[in-house]
């Protein structure tokens, strides 16, 4: 086994990802609800006249038997950083 680990590069950590997370409160039941965006992969570029801009768009929905879906939008500029966040059905708690 300890070949095959030595082979493969078997290292039990996993490495960090780059993520971006928050969370929303719920307006119907007032549940917290969190979520994430992987900055590596979640992120959909959007071509503008003053640089790229990155945006995600995420749909949360609580454990509470409330079932309201929580939407989010998120943009990011050129070097990953937040610029903007909308939320409809929540509201961000931060």
């Amino acid at each position: 086994m300890d070949f095959i680990k030595k082979l493969f590069g078997g290292s039990s950590v996993s490495p960090q990802k780059n993520m971006y997370t928050f969370s929303v409160k719920c307006r119907r039941c007032g549940e917290i609800i969190e979520g994430r965006v992987d900055l590596s992969n979640d992120l959909s570029i959007e071509y503008e006249e003053g640089g790229d801009i990155y945006y995600a768009r995420k749909t949360l929905m609580g454990e509470n038997k409330c079932f309201q879906r929580v939407e989010v939008e998120l943009k990011f500029s050129s070097n990953r950083e937040l610029i903007e966040r909308n939320s409809t059905g929540g509201e961000f708690v931060q």
